[in-house]
Order: C-alpha cells, then sequence, then structure tokens
C-alpha cells in the first residue's frame, strides 16, 4: 500500500496529470479507499494523496467527479470516527472544503444526504467533518436543477427541503452545539432559520445542564442572522420552565422527604449566571439584539420571572440601557401592584382571573438567588433598590413640611414599590459583602443630603440593617461617624430615628459613643434651634440606654431596646460606675438647655419621665434638676396669690412677646416623675415604716416631701386665685394682633395647663376621698370659666385663634378617668366619684380630652406626655377607652337624658361615638394586627385567651349588631327625632368594622342584606346621610358582586325622582331604594357615577389584558370556541358589564339633573364610556385581522344597544344641558350675564364646563368611526343600528323665533339698553 501511497504522491508531484490519471484508472475503488485509510491513520503524506487524487480526477468527466465522490464519502466518516489525530483530521477536511464547489449537483446532493443520514443516526459525535457541511450546502444552492423524487427542484430549494427533513428529524444531544455551530455558516432564509432556530431550542430540555451555556452562546452568534426575539424567548423560556420546576420539586421534596432532586439547585443557579454573562455579552456587541430583548419585555410584561429580572439588572450595566432597564422594571412594578389593588378591590374580577403573579416576590426571589455568584447582578439590584425608593418615597407635603407620623403599613401601590425597595437593599446587604459598603454609604448619604423631602423610609432600611447585621456595620463604623458630624445641621425628625437606629451599636462600641458624645456637646451650642434639640434628643437616648447598676427593673420600666443579636451590654455588668458618671455628666449638660428656648426645655420635659422609668439610679439627679427648676417660678410665700409667677416665664424681643418657660409643661414632667418614684417606692418596700432608711433615702425624701407640699400648696391656693389675679378677667385683650393679647393668650395657655395638671395631681392623690373630689372639680371650674373666655374672645376675632391648646392631661390619666367615671360601681368610691359624675361639665371634658387625644395618635402616631411614645401601653390604653365608650354609648340612651339638658347631653353620646369611631380608624391604620385584641377587650366579659379567627369575626359582628341596632332606633323614630350626625357617625364606624369581615364570611353577607334593607326603606331627606349610607352600600357589594345591577335600579329611582328632560313625558315611578328622594337624588347621582367610574376602570382593564396577549396564543383556541358557539369568559363579562351600564346611563341621560357638577359628570362619563366602547371595537378589529371568526351575538346586542338607546339620548341630553346652562337664572338672566363678565373665574368655569360636551360627541364620532372599520373587516353591517343625529344641524326653531321675535316688539322702547348687552354677549362666546 506504501508504494501505491508514494507513486500518487509523486505523479502528482510531476507534470504529466494524463499518466496520474491512467493510474489512478487502475486502482479499484476498494484499493483506493484502503490507500487513503492508511494513509491518515498513519498520518503521513495524507494531504498530499488527496491532493494527487483530486488532480487525477477532472471534475468534468464521469469517473472523475465519481472518484471525487468516493473519496468525500470515504473521508467524511473516518475524520468522524475519532481514530485520527486532531491536526490531519483537520488537514483533510480543509482540503475537501476547497475542492467542493467543483462537485456536480447530484455528488453534493448525495454528500449533503450522507451528511443528513449520518447526523441521524447521531454518528456525528464530534463534529470535525461538520464544517465541510456549510460548504456543501453553499455549493448545493448554487445549483441550477437537482432531481429531486420524480421531479427537479432548483438549488435553494433542494437545500430548504434538506433543512427541513434535518430539522425535523431526531438529533444526538452529544451534536447539538456542534450543529449550531455548523449552522452559522450556512446561508439561511429567515424561514429556515426559524426552523433551525426552534429545533435547537427544543433539544435544550434533551441536554445536560452544563451543556446550557455553550449551546447558549453558539445560538446568540447564530442569532446575528435573525430570529433575536426567539432566540431569546426561548432561552428564557427553558429557564423560567427549570424554575418552576425547581420550585415545585422542593414543595413536593418537603412533603415527601425526597433527597433526589433532578436538578440541584446551587447547579441550576451557576449555570443560570453563566447564560446571563453569555447574553450580556452578546448584548454589548449586538445593540439590534439588546433593543429586541426590551421590546419583548415591554409587550409581555406579564411573562416576567426571576431570570429574565436578573438578565435585565444585568444589561442594566451597559449604560445606553440603564435608564430603559429601570423604567422598565419600575413600570412593571407599579403596575403589578395597581392590578393586584384592582383585583383585591373586586369580587367580579377575582371571579373572572386567577391568582395575580407578583413582580415583587420575583424580584425577591432574583436577590436570593444571587448568592450564587451572581456579582454581575447584584450591582444592577442595588441601583434597583435605591432607584425605587427615591422615585416611591414619601413625598414633601406642601411648603416643605414633611407629613408627620408614617402609617405603618404600605397601602398605595407607590408605598408598596418603596418598601419592596427597602427589602431589596436589606436582603442584598445580608447576602453579598461586596455591596454592603456602598449600601451603607448610599443610605447615609441620602440622610445627611435629603434634608427638605421625608427620609423616614431610608431610617426604617438603616435600622432594619443595625438589627440585622450589627456586627458588620461594625466594621465600616467610620462611614456611621462621618455621619454623625451632620447632626447639628439635619431635621430633628432624621436625627431622632438616626440615633434610635444606631443604638445598639453603641452598648458595643466605645469609639462611636464618644465620637456621639463629642458631637452632640457641639450641638448644645449651635447657633441653630434645631442643633440643640438635636443634642437633646440624642443625650436623652443615651441616658435611656446606658443603666446604671441597681436601676429598678420594674415590670413597666423593662424595656429594652437592643437589637436581637447585640444582648451584649458590656458596660451594665462590671462598668456600672463608669456609666454612672457618663450619665451624670450628661445630666449636667442637659441642665445647660434650662436657660434656653422653650421648645428645648419642652423636649427636656418630655424626655425626662423615659429617662426615669428606665434609669431610676439618676432619680436624685434629675428630681433636684425639676425642682431647682420648679421653685423659679414657684411664690414660697404660702398667703400670696397666685402661687405661681408668669412674669419669668415669658421674653420680648423688639415688641414680639415669646413664651420662654413651658411652665406646665414642667409642671407635669414633676408630677409624673413624682407619683412615679413614689409608686417604685411604695411597690418596693410596702412595710417601709420599719426599715431605717440610710441618708440617701433621706435626701430623697427629703426634697420628695417637699415637692409634694410645694404643689399641695399650689393646689390650694390656684383653687382661691380667681382670673384678676392672673390679670385674665373677661375684659383682658385676647386679640392676636397686640403684643398685650399675644401675651394674654400665652399667659392663659399657661395657666389653663397648670390647673389640668393640678388636677391630675388631686385625682391620683386623692385616693377616692370626696373633699380632695371636691378640690378637683374647684380646679376644674377655674380651668372651664378660662376656657370659655379664651373661646368666647377668640371668635369675635376676624381670624379664628388656634383650637383648644392641647390638653396636658395623659393619656393613661383620661383613661382611668374615664373608667371611674362611667364604669366603676365600688361601694366605697359612690360618694366620692358622684361629686365627679355631677358636673356635667366635667365628665364632657373628659371625653373630649380623650378624642382629643385619639385624634393626635391617629395623626402622628404617638401622643403627649408619659407613655406618649410606648406603643404597648397606648394601645392598652386605648382598648380601656373603648369598652368605656362603647358602654357609655349603647347603656345610657339619649332618650332617657332630662329634656333640659338634651342638647348639651346627646353631644356627649356624640362624642363618645366619635371617640370610638377615631380609635378604630387609628387601630386600623396604626395596629391592623391588633384589631381583634382591641375587640376583644371592649367584650364586658374578659377572658384573656387569645382570640381564634372564628371568634374574631364573631366578636367584630357583635359589635357590628349594637351599631346597626343603635342606628336602626334612629331611623324608626320619626324624622324630627332623626339626628343626622348621629347617624353619619354611625355609617361610618360600621364601615370601618365591616372592612374587618371577610368578604367569603356568612356575616358579610348579613351586613349587605341589612345595608340593602335600610336603603330600601329608609326615607329621610338628608343628603349627607344618604352619602354616607349609599358609600357603604358600594364599598360592601364591590367585595360580594358586581354592582352594576345594583346602580341600573339607582339610576331609574334617579330618573322617576328628579322627573325627565323632556318635561311632557310622565316618568314611571318606580321607588326601588327609599333613600332616594327629591333631597338626596343629586347627591345619590354624583355617587352613582363615581361607581360607573369604577366599573369603566374594570371593563378598561380587562380589555387591555385581552389585547396584550399576543395573536398567537388566541389564534388556534378562539377559534374553536367561538365555532363552538361559545364566548371568550372575559369578553362574554366584558359585554354583558357594559350592557347594564348602557342601560343604566340610558337612565340617567333622561334625567333632568340640576346644571352644574352633576350634569358635567354625567358627560365625562358618557363620553368615558363611548371611549371604552371604541376600545373593545378596535380589539374585535384586532380579533378579525388576525382570526376570521364571526363577531359574538353579545357584541352586536351591545352595539345596537348603544346606537338605537344611547347615542340618540346623549344628543339630547346635550340639547338640554346647553339651554340649561343658557337660561339658566329665567329671570336672572340679564344679572348672571353682567356678574360673569365681571367675574373671570365664572367665565373660566362655564368655558371648563362647556368642555365636556365637545368631548363628549368626539367620542361618539370616534366611535362610530371604528364600527364601519369593524363593519367592513367583519362583513356584518353594525352601523345599521346607528341613527346620524340632527342636533348638531343648523336649525330654526319656529316656536322660539315667535317668541324671541314677541320680545323684540315688546322692548323696542329699551334699544340702549340692548346696544350695551350686544357686545358683551359675543365678548362671552369667545
Amino acid at each position: 500500500m506504501r508504494a501505491e501511497m508514494d507513486k500518487i504522491v509523486t505523479l502528482s508531484d510531476g507534470d504529466s496529470t494524463a499518466e496520474l490519471q491512467n493510474y489512478l484508472s487502475s486502482i479499484s475503488d476498494d484499493q483506493l479507499i484502503t490507500v487513503i485509510t492508511n494513509g491518515a491513520l498513519k498520518g503521513k503524506k495524507v494531504g498530499s494523496m488527496i491532493k494527487g487524487i483530486f488532480k487525477g480526477s477532472p471534475a468534468n468527466s464521469t469517473e472523475g467527479s465519481n472518484r471525487r465522490l468516493l473519496v468525500y464519502q470515504h473521508c467524511i466518516p473516518l475524520c468522524e470516527s475519532g481514530d485520527l489525530q486532531t491536526e490531519v483530521a483537520a488537514d483533510i477536511i480543509g482540503l475537501l472544503m476547497l475542492e467542493t464547489h467543483t462537485l456536480p449537483g447530484s455528488c453534493l446532493a448525495q454528500l449533503a444526504s450522507l451528511f443528513v443520514e449520518a447526523i441521524k443516526v447521531g454518528k456525528m459525535g464530534s463534529g470535525k467533518s461538520l464544517e465541510l457541511f456549510p460548504t456543501v450546502l453553499t455549493a448545493l444552492s448554487a445549483c441550477e436543477a437537482l432531481s429531486y423524487g420524480k421531479g427537479e427542484l432548483n438549488g435553494e430549494e433542494y437545500k430548504k427541503q434538506l433543512i427541513n427533513s434535518l430539522c425535523s428529524s431526531r438529533w444526538d444531544p452529544e451534536c447539538v452545539i456542534h450543529l449550531t455551530t455548523m449552522f452559522r455558516d450556512v446561508p439561511l432564509s429567515s424561514e429556515e432559520l426559524h426552523f433551525v432556530v426552534e429545533k435547537v431550542l427544543r433539544m435544550f430540555t434533551k441536554l445536560d445542564l452544563q451543556e446550557i451555556p455553550p449551546l447558549v452562546y453558539q445560538l446568540l452568534l447564530l442569532s446575528a442572522k435573525g430570529c433575536k426575539k426567539q432566540v431569546l424567548d426561548g432561552i428564557i423560556g427553558y429557564f423560567k420552565e427549570q424554575d418552576v420546576r425547581q420550585e415545585e420539586e422542593k414543595k413536593h421534596g418537603e412533603s415527601l422527604d425526597l433527597e433526589v432532586q433532578s436538578i440541584p439547585q446551587d447547579q441550576l443557579r451557576h449555570v443560570e449566571g453563566t447564560a446571563i454573562l453569555h447574553i450580556v455579552f452578546a448584548i454589548r456587541l449586538d445593540h439590534e439584539l439588546g433593543r429586541e430583548f426590551l421590546k419583548s419585555i415591554k409587550t409581555s410584561y406579564g411573562d416576567l420571572c426571576p431570570f429574565s429580572v436578573a438578565l435585565l439588572l444585568s444589561v442594566a450595566r451597559i449604560q445606553r440601557y440603564e435608564e430603559q432597564v429601570f423604567d422598565l422594571l419600575k413600570g412593571a412594578i407599579i403596575r403589578s401592584y395597581k392590578d393586584e389593588q384592582l383585583q383585591q378591590g373586586s369580587k367580579f374580577l377575582q371571579d373572572l382571573l386567577p391568582g395575580h403573579f407578583g413582580v415583587a416576590q420575583m424580584i425577591l426571589d432574583t436577590v436570593s438567588n444571587s448568592v450564587f455568584g451572581w456579582d454581575h447582578v447584584t450591582q444592577g439590584l442595588v441601583q434597583l433598590g435605591f432607584f425605587l425608593m427615591d422615585t416611591f418615597g414619601p413625598k414633601p407635603g406642601p411648603f416643605g413640611k414633611t407629613t408627620e407620623g408614617s402609617a405603618t403599613i404600605a397601602r398605595t401601590p407607590a408605598q408598596q414599590a418603596c418598601k419592596l425597595g427597602g427589602q431589596v437593599l436589606l436582603q442584598g446587604f445580608k447576602m453579598h459583602e461586596p455591596i454592603r459598603g456602598e449600601i451603607l454609604e448610599q443610605v447615609l448619604n441620602r440622610l445627611v443630603t435629603k434634608t427638605a423631602s421625608p427620609v423616614s423610609h431610608y431610617l426604617d432600611l438603616f435600622s432594619d440593617i443595625v438589627v440585622s447585621a450589627p456586627m458588620i456595620l461594625l466594621e465600616s463604623s467610620s462611614k456611621v461617624t462621618e455621619t454623625f458630624d451632620h447632626l447639628s445641621y439635619l431635621p430633628l425628625a432624621t436625627v431622632q430615628g438616626l440615633l434610635k437606629a444606631v443604638q445598639p451599636l453603641l452598648k458595643v462600641s466605645m469609639s462611636l459613643k464618644d465620637a456621639l458624645i463629642l458631637v452632640l456637646r457641639k450641638a448644645m451650642f449651635s447657633s441653630q434651634l434645631d442643633g440643640r434639640k438635636s443634642a437633646v434628643t440624642g443625650f436623652l437616648l443615651l441616658l435611656k440606654n446606658f443603666k446604671v447598676l441597681g436601676s429598678l427593673a420594674s415590670s413597666q420600666c423593662s424595656q429594652a431596646i437592643s437589637s436581637s443579636q447585640v444582648q451584649v451590654d458590656v458596660h451594665s455588668r462590671y462598668n456600672s460606675a463608669a456609666n454612672e458618671a457618663f450619665c451624670l455628666e450628661i445630666l449636667s449638660s442637659l441642665r445647660r438647655c434650662l436657660g434656653q428656648q422653650a421648645d428645648v426645655r419642652l423636649m427636656l420635659y418630655e424626655g425626662f419621665y423615659d429617662v426615669l422609668r428606665r434609669n431610676s439610679q439618676l432619680a436624685s439627679s434629675i428630681m433636684q434638676t425639676l425642682f431647682s427648676q420648679l421653685r423659679r417660678y414657684y411664690e414660697p410665700e404660702q398667703d400670696l396669690l397666685p402661687p405661681v409667677k408668669l412674669e419669668p416665664c415669658i421674653t420680648a424681643l423688639g415688641d414680639q412677646v415669646y413664651l420662654q418657660e413651658p411652665l406646665a409643661h414642667l409642671g407635669s414632667c414633676t408630677v409624673h416623675c413624682l407619683l412615679w418614684l413614689q409608686n417604685m417606692r411604695h411597690s418596693a418596700n410596702p412595710n417601709a415604716g420599719d426599715s431605717d432608711n440610710d441618708e440617701d433615702e433621706e435626701e430623697e425624701g427629703g426634697y420628695q416631701s417637699e415637692l409634694q407640699t410645694i404643689l399641695e400648696s399650689m393646689t390650694r391656693r390656684m383653687i382661691k386665685s380667681e382670673l384678676e389675679d392672673f390679670e385674665l378677667d373677661k375684659s383682658a385683650e385676647f386679640s392676636m394682633g397686640s403684643s398685650v393679647g399675644v401675651k394674654n393668650n400665652i399667659y392663659a395657655v399657661l395657666v389653663m395647663g397648670v390647673y389640668e395638671v393640678l388636677m391630675e395631681f388631686s385625682f391620683i392623690k386623692a385616693n377616692y376621698s370626696k373633699s380632695h373630689f371636691e378640690d378637683l372639680l374647684e380646679l376644674f371650674n377655674r380651668y372651664h370659666k378660662l376656657a370659655e373666655i379664651l373661646k368666647e374672645k377668640s371668635g369675635k376675632g376676624r381670624v379664628p385663634l388656634n383650637k383648644t391648646p392641647r390638653s396636658l392631661l395623659s393619656l393613661g390619666f383620661v383613661s382611668t378617668l374615664l373608667t371611674v367615671l362611667f364604669r366603676d360601681s365600688t361601694q366605697s368610691r359612690d360618694e366620692a366619684l358622684s361629686v365627679l359624675r355631677s358636673s356635667a361639665e366635667f365628665v364632657r371634658y373628659a371625653v373630649s380630652v380623650a378624642v382629643q387625644k385619639i385624634q393626635q395618635l391617629e395623626e402622628t402616631g404617638h401622643t403627649d406626655g408619659p407613655d406618649g411614645q410606648n406603643t404597648d401601653r397606648t394601645f392598652r390604653f386605648l382598648c380601656d377607652m373603648t369598652s368605656v365608650l362603647m358602654w357609655r354609648y349603647t347603656n345610657i340612651p339619649g332618650v332617657v337624658e332630662d329634656a333640659g339638658k338634651k342638647e348639651k347631653r346627646s353631644s356627649l353620646s356624640l362624642l363618645c361615638l366619635e371617640g370610638l369611631l377615631r380609635i378604630f380608624t387609628t387601630c386600623q391604620q396604626r395596629y391592623p394586627d391588633r384589631m381583634p385584641q382591641l375587640l376583644s377587650t371592649m367584650d364586658v366579659s374578659e377572658d384573656n385567651e387569645e382570640p381564634d379567627d372564628g371568634s374574631v369575626t364573631e366578636m367584630n359582628f357583635f359589635y357590628i349588631r349594637q351599631f346597626q341596632r343603635a342606628l336602626f332606633t334612629q331611623l324608626s323614630g320619626g324624622e324630627d327625632e332623626f339626628n343626622s350626625k348621629e347617624a353619619q357617625l354611625l355609617v361610618s364606624i360600621l364601615s370601618v368594622l365591616s372592612r374587618q369581615l371577610k368578604p367569603s364570611s356568612q356575616q358579610f353577607v348579613q351586613m349587605i342584606t341589612w345595608t340593602v334593607k335600610v336603603c330600601k326603606e329608609t326615607s329621610f331627606e338628608d343628603s349627607a346621610f344618604s352619602k354616607g349610607l349609599l358609600s357603604l352600600l358600594f364599598s360592601l357589594h364591590v367585595l360580594y358582586k358586581s354592582p352594576v345591577s345594583l346602580l341600573l335600579e339607582l339610576c331609574q329611582d334617579i330618573h322617576s325622582q328628579l322627573g325627565d328632560i323632556d318635561q311632557d313625558v310622565e316618568v314611571e315611578k318606580q321607588s326601588h331604594f327609599a333613600i332616594i328622594n327629591m333631597k338626596t337624588a343629586t347627591t345619590a347621582a354624583l355617587l352613582v357615577l363615581s361607581q360607573v367610574d369604577k366599573v369603566l376602570d374594570e371593563v378598561d382593564w380587562l380589555i387591555a389584558r385581552k389585547k396584550s396577549q399576543t395573536p398567537s396564543d388566541k389564534s388556534g383556541s378562539g377559534e374553536a370556541t367561538q365555532n363552538a358557539g361559545q364566548q371568550d369568559p372575559i369578553e362574554k363579562a366584558v359585554t354583558l358589564q357594559l350592557g347594564t351600564l348602557l342601560t343604566a346611563l340610558n337612565e340617567l341621560v333622561q334625567t333632568a339633573l340640576l346644571p352644574g357638577t352633576c350634569t358635567i359628570t354625567l358627560l365625562r362619563e358618557l363620553s368615558r364610556t363611548y371611549t371604552i366602547l371604541t376600545t373593545l371595537v378596535k380589539y374585535y378589529i384586532q380579533v378579525c385581522a388576525s382570526q376570521h371568526g364571526a363577531l359574538p351575538a353579545r357584541f352586536e346586542k351591545l352595539v345596537k344597544l348603544s346606537g338605537s338607546h344611547l347615542t340618540p339620548q346623549c344628543y339630547s341630553f346635550i340639547t338640554y344641558a346647553q339651554s340649561g346652562e343658557l337660561s339658566g337664572g329665567g329671570a336672572d338672566d340679564k344679572k348672571k350675564k353682567k356678574r360673569n363678565e365681571a367675574n373671570p373665574a365664572a367665565s373660566a368655569k362655564l368655558l371648563r364646563e362647556t368642555k365636556a360636551i365637545p368631548n363628549l360627541i368626539f367620542s361618539i364620532e370616534q366611535y362610530e368611526k371604528f364600527l364601519i372599520t369593524l363593519s367592513k373587516k367583519s362583513k356584518v353591517n353594525l352601523m345599521q343600528y346607528m341613527k346620524l343625529s340632527t342636533s348638531r344641524d343648523f336649525r330654526i326653531n319656529a316656536a322660539t323665533l315667535d317668541a324671541a321675535l314677541q320680545e323684540q316688539d315688546d322692548t323696542e322702547e329699551s334699544q340702549d339698553v340692548e346696544e350695551t348687552q350686544e357686545p358683551k354677549q359675543k365678548k362671552r362666546k369667545q
């Protein structure tokens, strides 16, 4: 064999081709094959030999071309067999490629079939010879004609057939990647490319996970030819499916205890990470691919999955896409939350559509997936988190004021999105070390720089970070220290939040604590008032949290602020001496504040009580401070009145008078601290009489008793003091315009405060003795007298004064007071309490202070005074007050009260009701999960067991029934006895409580039935009450079923009450709901219209949802269902909703509504209805274009209804509205015109109102325009139902003309008046 080989090589090197040809002809095919095989295996001279064979086989002769084909047919499997050395195989393939184009068509066809067969049977494992296939296909496509079956095909067609059969056959998983690589070199038409991509994507599931990334890479390279969207969608779809499988396995695995996973999670995540890198790399190089990717995400945001979110975030690192990606994600998140909100608020939508997918959950999944080395995603996550928090964080109120007290739960989509941003950052911080520094830095930067807008969301995030990873934070404590430097320039709320958040760190890091103290000391002398307030806040916080050894750990003060992980209170054990020195030093710093502005002092007084409760060892220092401060303003001479000096409490600057010392707050702080200490001493050693006290105790006892004496003396003398002693009698001036008035106002508020503080002190000291309670009433009478004078004086001034000053009674005291006034039936206390109960004014005052406190709690989340910041205790007091107010309201009906005082007393019931309403709303906003607890404590029989779900509903319903009964009593009386205010409050309370019922529960259905019954049977002419009741009805009904049928009945009632626009038409009298009468019909109409708007929102949302589902989803199934005569459930629901709405609006459009808001709103809703009908028509145009099904019969009926019923009525209503606007006033007409001229605001309003009419006409005409298009597309004449209106044509109304001419004759003589009016009219028409 060697000889033959050498011979061929030698001959080919020589010049005589003929000799070479003859020699090759003499060798048989088998011999030639053996020669090639041996040569190839040995790897010597095989290239030269094959060159020689080609040289001696001219392609134009049959023999030559056959020999060439033989070489190809033999070499291809040989290279694939894996027996050859790599470079030999590469050489051979290279040679074969060079000669391919010389082969005739038939040989090429045979070669191609050889390849296809080899691929089908899986013989292309190594993929070496596949490099040749593209060359073969390219050569093939250039051929003119090839025999195929019995006929002939040109090369292009033949190639297409080949690729088709190749893509429809089975591929060996091993050669998928080689084939994909190979197709990159094949010239493919878009259709062929589509085939190939589809086949490769189908193969994904057959491959091993590790092979996916290289295949993704090859596919992306292939996508340079086209089919970009298909490639991306396929890759994302595959990973989405894998994720879902993984999730399901996880769920079932937990239930079945399966250890085996078909795909290990970490492996899947790593593969996904690599795939993301490949895609991002491809997008960097091919911007077309990037555009395609973003476009496909935009069109189907419903198909987002954790993988595509991660991919989006990685793409965001490419600068040109950054903004687009975040806008896209922002839109998707907000839309997802809005959809969720819409679905939760409507039973109709819940029944129609399955559960909602949450983009938020996907983003959080992406965060947890990114643990597996997805560094390229984490950066995007950080950006996304801050982007959401910046965009959707709380906004500053008017004039840059921040709204005080953030509500605890995120309710609106924007709040939820902001919260999601915080969660992303917090999870990211916990999981990824590299980004911690950046997150921390950015949060702290925002706290420092965003002084104009609220930063509560960043404070919450920072606080969560501290709690979840305190030790990690200590590593970057320098950043926190840097932030401290800015403390004195930050708004107070930010400082408070920041210091509260770093609290756990201060206990474990000395350096942080020292840095903070330095900053606070500087701030004490800041020129800014806010800076000094910040210093006080900081020092008070430190005092609260650095316990001095020996402080009482009583149950009330064991409220340790410490994070879950940093329980190591290093300094409390062995270093209590240092702590004590530290605290005393701080106290001495704080004493300096007592010489500063009232605001700073106020903060100090508000904080001391809490400090004392947490750190009782500081009692002597604190009490001495308060004692010495109080003595400055106390008149020690027992015979002198009044006992307080008011002069030093104010200061004057120029002609302005300011409060310098909040005396009442100082008193309040002193009283509370004193009472608490005495309480503690008493509970610590009840038999203190026998024990010998040491000096310290004696000293404390000394100033305690002295304080006690001072307070008692003050009480005694304040009772004796007349208002004249304070220069505050009736003749005093209280106007805020003069400095004397301002001074008197300040004095009055201080004196009233002192009275309140002493009232609380007297009550607690009285221990239910009658004489003490009489003193208390005396104090109250003085307080009340002064309050009345203030009220009377402020009422006179043109500018009403600020409301009654905030009461200084503590929430706990108010709660106790209400309980003893209304519920305490202890025999021994009865006599003393009857003193207080006998004063109606005092009882009323107690209830009104309670309402004031609850209101403050509702608005800001805390109240003034001790325990005001402590949510648990506050909630406890709320519970107590609720049960008392409830008892008072239900057990003492207004009827019992004697006629003389009826007016005042009924308002006491009202106050109780208002208190209850405020408590329920506060609880729902601030403590949503504690509502059951509140309701269970209202119950008189107190069981301490935790209420379960069923009993909570029962209890809630028990109270609902109580309030229903009360309302029923109100309604069953005559209209004269009906108290509208009380009825409105009852309805509000019912609507708050009914929110707690589950819509699926039996009680909810009872509630609805009851509300409907009341609406049907009550006929009081009170529009405010009917508005409340109807709103309640709607809010319940929407959660029960779609409200359209209800709206129709209401519209019929309104029509029959207000009459028809055509006065000759007698409206059929029908009354479904008695609550609708002449007086209330307009209010009802507005409510009905707002409800119509909500229904239209839902319909619009459903149509948009159907539209966005791609036509490919619909084509197959759509035709099948429609052919079967069934309509898509969503389309059916939309048509039915719109049908009933059109009938309802048809009633309203014929109603003689009053010109003004009602008419305008109706016109707006009508034009919106037509716009949505147009959207529906466009949807059907789209359906007809993509699938040629018939239009549903229901839709035709809807069009008929709109054309025959609504449109003509709309036009007559427009005429009615215009005539109403023009003649609205009859005899008043001329005056009206003049007034309009003079008042540009009124003219503007008229212009604005007239816009509604052209808008409506435009919507109707648009609707008809698209109906014409749809008629053409669907071959159904929909326009037969539409009548062209003449109401907009120019026409002369003969009757009106005669009347006008008649009038002109009458007024011939007053021609001059007419002339002056003529130009004005023109002016008005502009």
